[in-house]
């Protein structure tokens, strides 16, 4: 028979097997759904509980994660949201990857359809208008440097998208141009930190962004990220607020480098929001 000693030697010698086990072979398939309210005081009442599904940074492997976005598509569908909304980097090298990938983002469902924005490794993989014709061939608006009104029984949002910002050329004052002072404004901006930028020409009621991955690998119940990114490092993931302009960062979905997730496991983001009112 063991000893206790014995036996606890035992458990600390086969406790970091199994989590670096977890972190290789399981966390990386085991999608997770936050779901958050965000509150917007100049939300318009049609507004007021609109849903918005956030999927960022997939960095497809075919035949590896084909399971995981089964359960994408299928947790999405689900949930039956007004809006779609994906922020980049689909693949991570190889830009032909796009082509499943979309199989199943074009099974994605939402109300007001889908709107997506472009993130650095597709930019560094192929050109912004490859993307964009794909996209838009599905009938998604793929904004770059651009925006979009989405109107709701003669209530609207503006939705704004940016150029990736990693050796991209994004543009701040374009993107938002032509949006009147009071709108409320959704951003789809791939890396977090260009929300400083942002904010700095007027109020950005929820910007939405990807890139970091969280981290990717986080210390449990602290939440520290021990590795950030470029362009990620100021926010690396949940939601901020900074003098009334809003950010959410999402885990994402795939992985970068080594298809490792530690504490950080891949996300599918609902995002409701909601009026000071309600």
């Amino acid at each position: 028979m063991f000893s206790r000693r014995k036996s606890l030697k035992l458990l600390l010698a086969a406790t970091p097997v199994a989590a670096c086990a977890h972190a290789f072979l399981f966390e990386p398939k085991l999608l997770s759904i936050t779901r958050r309210e965000i509150i917007i005081p100049s939300l318009p009442p049609e507004f007021d509980g609109f849903t918005i599904a956030q999927l960022s940074d997939f960095h497809f492997k075919p035949g590896t994660d084909n399971h995981l976005m089964e359960e994408v598509v299928s947790s999405v569908n689900q949930k039956k949201v007004d809006l779609i909304a994906l922020t980049g980097d689909y693949v991570t090298d190889d830009s032909e990857v796009i082509f499943p990938l979309l199989e199943y983002i074009n099974r994605l469902q939402a109300k007001h359809g889908i709107y997506a924005t472009l993130g650095n490794h597709d930019g560094w993989s192929n050109q912004r208008t490859f993307y964009k014709r794909l996209f838009e061939k599905s009938n998604i608006p793929f904004l770059i440097n651009q925006n979009t009104e989405l109107s709701i029984n003669g209530e609207s949002i503006f939705i704004a998208g940016t150029d990736y910002v990693w050796d991209g050329q994004p543009d701040a004052k374009q993107t938002l141009k032509g949006i009147h002072k009071d709108a409320t404004v959704l951003a789809l901006v791939h890396e977090p930190d260009y929300f400083d930028t942002m904010r700095s020409l007027r109020k950005i009621d929820i910007q939405l962004s990807g890139h970091t991955h969280g981290g990717q690998c986080r210390v449990p119940f602290i939440g520290y990220a021990p590795v950030k990114v470029r362009y990620g490092e100021n926010y690396v993931y949940d939601h901020f607020e900074r003098d009334g302009s809003q950010l959410f960062v999402s885990r994402g979905v795939g992985t970068s480098g080594l298809r490792v997730r530690f504490a950080c496991p891949p996300e599918l983001a609902i995002l409701t929001l909601r009026s000071a009112e309600s």
